[in-house]
């Protein structure tokens, strides 16, 4: 599936959708796929989740250059165009 994807796209969910958000981003940083993975921010859900990753940044448990390949964005149109200007 992720072969014929264009971009990954995760909407607001639970632990099932954070977990194959984690797998694609994964993947990205790897270099087995390089497609856009976004966060549809609806009402700031992905918020906590992005202070999350920042924090593991302090921590230098993750490099900082990876949090900007996360596409982050509250509006469709934004987000849209967020993901078209990601593309690797």
């Amino acid at each position: 599936m992720a072969e014929e994807a264009d971009a990954f796209v995760a909407l607001p969910g639970g632990i099932g959708t954070l977990e194959e958000f984690m797998e694609v981003w994964t993947l990205n940083q790897l270099g087995d796929i390089e497609k856009p993975a976004g966060l549809f921010d609806v009402n700031g859900y992905y918020q906590p989740f992005m202070r999350f990753i920042d924090h593991m940044i302090a921590e230098r448990f993750l490099p900082e250059a990876h949090r900007g390949s996360i596409v982050v964005a509250p509006m469709p149109h934004s987000f849209s165009t967020a993901l078209s200007a990601s593309r690797r």
